[in-house]
């Protein structure tokens, strides 16, 4: 279960980028709703202590229990069905209620097929471009993909597929047959949200058309594209170097109250207009070098599972930072998603914390130049 790890395999640039974008967002979090401040303050403290621990099990002793983690994975999201533990909230049931805690177990099935998937393609990694092990693994990622879309969290069910796509190219899978996969996936991508954007077809909730509509035309449906326009004009007004930390300047979007779930989806839109744009692109920059960071060490790692898990982690890392800050800057549909480390929300903060204990495990164990 342990090992012994020498102080200076750690990766002490992985954590310092972490743990500035974690500060980040505790700073934003106090402005946007100061009320959750010390819990998300709490949250990163725990957080780093969860990561510290992962990062010391040796994690090829932990993917033994693969089956068990994905079991445990799809009981956590059928619970969410039973009315006495599933908890909803704006429409969606995505939280469970055990014993006066609740938490969203999408997010921690994020980390969990990650790590299911790296051990679960090692072991056959020599029969992976064929047919039965491909529509394994895609049978295997459509069952916890289909209890997340009916929850509904479209959203997260976007991350998890494109995370599923990192780990299979991770993985080793071919190029042509990827290529293959592209010409008919595409298409047919194209054919289901045409579909979908019809009225009564099921496909789509309401609110969900309604903001594909919105973001194709926000000056026909001002109503649903309001948020993410007053999103934008807080971004903007923050300039190069923002209006300053809690400003009480009347001007300020944030301020007015023009902007909803702040401390969570939005919380680009604070950083923006109060740190200005080089907080922005700090924010941008610091997402970005945690995700190239988990790359590096795929590069370097002594298995394929642990090459997997990093690279899983920084692809998560990568779409969900681009989709938040996406939707934030009105360059995508408006989506519910959390911008990793600096958005509220401790399910999402333990869960990263844990992946990227894991992926520390990882370069604690990585090959070393002869």
């Amino acid at each position: 279960m342990f090992k012994k790890y020498r102080l200076r395999d750690y990766d002490f640039k992985l954590v310092l980028m972490v743990l500035a974008l974690s500060v980040i967002g505790v700073l934003a979090i106090g402005s946007a709703e100061s009320s959750l401040q010390n819990k998300q303050l709490a949250g990163v403290i725990s957080g780093i202590f969860l990561m510290i621990v992962c990062s010391l099990f040796n994690y090829s002793f932990v993917l033994k229990f693969y089956w068990l983690m994905y079991g445990f994975n799809l009981v956590l999201l059928l619970m969410i069905m039973l009315p006495k533990l599933g908890h909803s909230s704006h429409g969606a049931q995505r939280w469970l209620d055990i014993g006066g805690f609740r938490f969203q177990p999408s997010e921690i099935a994020k980390i969990i097929l990650i790590l299911f998937f790296a051990q679960f393609i090692m072991r056959h990694r020599e029969k992976l471009n064929t047919v039965r092990i491909i529509g394994s693994c895609v049978a295997l990622i459509l069952v916890p993909l289909g209890l997340v879309v009916s929850q509904p969290d479209l959203s997260t069910s976007i991350v998890l597929a494109a995370v599923f796509c990192v780990i299979m190219f991770a993985g080793g899978v071919s190029l042509k047959l990827v290529g293959g996969v592209l010409a008919l996936a595409i298409p047919a991508a194209v054919l289901i949200i045409s579909l979908a954007l019809q009225p009564g077809s099921g496909l789509l909730n309401d609110y969900q058309r309604g903001r594909i509509f919105a973001f194709q035309a926000p000056d026909k449906y001002p109503d649903q594209a309001r948020q993410q326009v007053n999103s934008v004009t807080a971004i903007a007004s923050g300039m190069l170097d923002g209006k300053g930390y809690k400003n009480n300047e009347i001007t300020s979007v944030k301020n007015g109250n023009f902007i909803s779930q702040t401390q969570t989806d939005f919380i680009f839109s604070v950083i923006g207009e109060e740190f200005g744009f080089k907080g922005s692109l700090a924010v941008i920059l610091l997402t970005f070098g945690v995700s190239l960071e988990c790359i590096s060490i795929a590069r370097k790692a002594k298995d394929l599972a642990g090459t997997i898990i990093c690279a899983g982690m920084g692809g998560l890392v990568a779409f969900q930072g681009f989709i938040n800050i996406g939707v934030a800057t009105f360059i995508l549909p408006n989506t519910g998603l959390t911008l990793p480390f600096v958005s509220y929300g401790l399910t999402s903060l333990w869960s990263l914390f844990m992946g990227m204990g894991f992926v520390l495990n990882v370069r604690l164990q990585a090959k070393r130049p002869k």
